[in-house]
């Protein structure tokens, strides 16, 4: 409550301040034209506020789960309430079009429940959307930037890469019944002696998931284009948002010739392709692993680079050229024979090799158990210690990614509440 009071006899000075002299300025320029009012005022007013902004920013990146964990779920309650009535108040400026869902969801949910042959069409598109819904929503949680983002690739896509690689070696055959694939993987009861695993059919075999996760981490990337195109397009200040405040700053160390960090070079460097090439540096930049994508949507927005321009690259180079490079990886590391090889390496590490060895053993064994179960047996149990610690892994990855959600969204209701409050402040100076 103190520091309310301090801010607002601040905010109410400064802008006090700052009426008084352009009413001076406007009578001294009537009069003799001298100004009465000192501009060295108007210095230190600036200097205040760069230290007040400096402050808040220093409080609001403290509003973390583990250093304020009340005031942070506080405020994450709060930001979900403020949008819940912020995109609440939009779908009722759209009542047509939420009647008219409305209506096909209560007929489809008639339908869905009445028995017919039509149960068939209802439960393989069930099925089918499923499928899709899950490889492009781990994509959109892996480039989105909710906080931060989950790693999905390493946690869901590669895993299931190379299952289907040590599978299709172990099984050789690619046929997997359906159900349990992919959900799980079982070797088909009938083999095809003539069939030989290559790079090729395994690529092929995963092809689709691959194409719509890379889809989802297309989509991911619109969130900064469209809103460095709205600042661009209405004014919008860069205080507001933390990557356009990053992106401004980077501007002006450009202009002024500043000395640059390796990590602001490289950045630049990124920048001027996307500007000076278009489409083909937007491709260029998407289709290698590259966590600085953001800052290219975010200077296709900012200089208004058409959304078909952009999305069009952006889709080419991720979902088909990136995902083809890191689908050759893990389907060439995962390979049988290199396992083996690799394995065999590693328990001649002197000391620990036979250690270390154990788990990966342990893991090969364990894996071609399950490939070789019966398809209405239950999943035997996992004995390996790998696996085990990956499934830890995972589980750590996403509670700290639901931690960063909570946070990010705490930090955005206490900016949200000091620019209100700085704005009422103002107009309150003002009248």
């Amino acid at each position: 409550m103190k520091n309310q009071l301090q801010r607002l006899g601040y905010n109410m000075s400064l802008n006090h301040q700052e009426d008084n002299y352009k009413k001076y300025k406007n009578t001294s320029n009537n009069s003799n034209g001298t100004v009465p009012y000192s501009n060295s005022n108007m210095n230190n007013n600036s200097k205040y506020r760069k230290k007040d902004r400096e402050r808040l920013r220093i409080e609001r990146e403290s509003l973390k789960i583990w250093s304020r964990p009340i005031d942070t779920f506080k405020y994450f309650l709060l930001e979900c309430i403020t949008l819940s009535k912020i995109y609440g108040k939009k779908l009722l400026e759209h009542k047509k079009c939420i009647a008219v869902l409305f209506f096909l969801t209560t007929l489809i949910t008639v339908f869905y429940h009445i028995p017919g042959k039509h149960q068939s069409y209802f439960d393989s598109f069930r099925e089918h959307a499923f499928f899709v819904t899950y490889w492009v929503g781990l994509g959109v949680l892996s480039s989105v930037g909710l906080g931060t983002g989950l790693h999905t690739f390493l946690l869901y896509l590669g895993p299931h890469i190379a299952s289907v690689t040590l599978a299709a070696y172990e099984c050789n055959s690619l046929d997997f019944p359906k159900p349990p694939y992919p959900d799980e993987i079982i070797c088909p009861e009938a083999i095809d002696a003539n069939f030989i695993p290559s790079l090729w059919n395994i690529m092929s075999k995963v092809r689709l998931e691959a194409f719509l996760w890379g889809a989802g981490t297309a989509l991911g990337e619109l969130p900064p284009y469209f809103m460095a195109k709205a600042a661009r397009l209405s004014g919008y200040d860069p205080e507001d948002d933390e990557d356009l405040k990053k992106f401004d700053e980077l501007q002006k160390k450009r202009a002024t010739g500043e000395n640059l960090t390796i990590l602001d070079r490289g950045k630049l460097f990124m920048e001027q392709i996307v500007e000076r090439i278009g489409f083909w540096g937007i491709l260029a930049c998407a289709s290698i692993p590259n966590p600085l994508f953001d800052l290219a949507g975010i200077t296709c927005g900012h200089f208004l680079v058409p959304f078909g321009t952009f999305f069009g690259a952006t889709l080419i180079g991720k979902a088909v050229i990136k995902m083809h490079i890191q689908k050759i990886f893990v389907i060439i590391a995962f390979n049988e024979p290199l396992i083996e090889r690799a394995v065999n390496v590693m328990g001649k590490v002197p000391m620990i090799g036979k250690k270390l060895q154990e788990p990966f053993k342990a893991f090969l064994t364990d894996q071609k158990t399950k490939y070789h179960r019966r398809s209405n047996t239950k999943l035997p149990e996992s004995r390996s210690k790998l696996a085990k610690m990956f499934e830890i892994f995972v589980v750590a990855m996403i509670v700290y990614f639901v931690a960063s959600i909570i946070n990010s969204f705490a930090q955005n209701y206490h900016k949200r509440l000091h620019k209100k409050v700085g704005n009422s402040h103002r107009k309150t100076a003002r009248d």
